[in-house]
């Protein structure tokens, strides 16, 4: 999975594989607040920006979201 263009959320799936680690593992994450979850609905969802900082990672904005000078 290319880290530099993920979606601005991913799902706690998706998440997992980013680190790596088993589905069930990222629920548990999410259950002890060690993975940073926002809930629409019934959905949760990873924020992808607060994903990367934690594993210090820098994420640069898509291009069309970027200043021109």
């Amino acid at each position: 999975m290319d880290l530099q263009n993920l979606p601005a959320t991913l799902s706690v799936e998706q998440a997992a594989e980013v680190l790596g680690i088993s589905r069930r593992s990222a629920y548990r994450a999410v259950e002890r607040g060690d993975l940073p979850t926002l809930r629409l609905g019934r959905r949760l969802l990873v924020p992808t920006a607060r994903l990367l900082a934690m594993l210090g990672v820098e994420q640069q904005a898509p291009a069309a979201m970027r200043k021109v000078s």
